[in-house]
């Protein structure tokens, strides 16, 4: 296999990785953030918008020339990974960008009309349980995307749960919801699906430890207590057993 026919990838959930086959490749910082901005986005984008968003404190000739600059430092790797146009760029049709499978995939989970049992892995859970370029906040754009991509797996997550809830596969039910808890503690939701998967499991004592932790740290944190449909959940955890006569 020749160099132009090996499979080019992107990572940019737990950081940044390009790779070309098995090898990975260095490129310098200021050509990672345009690679990564152009993977992020769903449509070619004009060559004044990528500048002016990922330099916008430059006067627009010196956010220009910091794109001629990062765009001559992608093309030295020698792989095609940035198609440029004289008014347009975008990503190169054929790499592999691992976050755009998992936005895919958490989209299927939200569409309650399309069932998706060959997306409900190991694998699934734990693209969707890593954050999209942790190392990077400096930058507005990077905020702006990280929290899309933080509320988008969230959602999914909780869905995921549920999914496998349903479909009686208590122990993978438990860990999709354990890794909603894990990516927002604060976040309700998250809490009650994971309570769901330990009641339908048949695990009364682990529903009521996680509502109580639920309790915690939303009292700890916000000085707010669960919602009255998480706390209809636990009713019959706590409800006394009749004494026998």
């Amino acid at each position: 296999m020749t160099a132009d026919t090996q499979v080019v990838s992107l990572r940019l959930l737990k950081g940044f990785a390009l790779s070309v086959g098995q090898r990975r490749v260095s490129i310098s910082s200021s050509a990672q953030r345009l690679v990564a901005f152009l993977a992020l986005q769903d449509s070619p984008r004009a060559r004044a918008y990528v500048a002016g968003t990922l330099w916008p404190e430059a006067t627009v000739s010196r956010a220009n020339a910091n794109l001629r600059s990062s765009l001559w430092r992608a093309a030295r790797m020698g792989h095609k990974v940035i198609e440029a146009s004289a008014q347009e760029l975008e990503i190169g049709k054929y790499i592999s960008v691992d976050v755009r499978d998992a936005v895919a995939r958490a989209h299927r989970l939200l569409d309650i009309s399309r069932p998706c049992d060959d997306i409900l892995t190991m694998h699934t859970l734990t693209v969707l349980s890593a954050d999209l370029l942790p190392d990077w906040s400096e930058s507005d754009w990077v905020l702006i995307e990280q929290e899309q991509y933080h509320q988008l797996r969230l959602h999914a997550l909780e869905a995921m749960s549920e999914r496998l809830t349903a479909a009686r596969r208590h122990g993978e039910a438990v860990a999709a919801g354990l890794a909603a808890v894990r990516a927002e503690p604060l976040r309700e939701s998250a809490h009650r699906v994971l309570v769901n998967a330990h009641l339908a499991a048949g695990n009364r004592a682990a529903a009521m430890r996680q509502y109580d932790q639920c309790r915690t740290v939303l009292r700890n944190e916000l000085g707010l207590e669960p919602s009255q449909s998480l706390k209809n959940l636990l009713t019959s955890c706590r409800r006394p057993t009749a004494t026998a006569v």
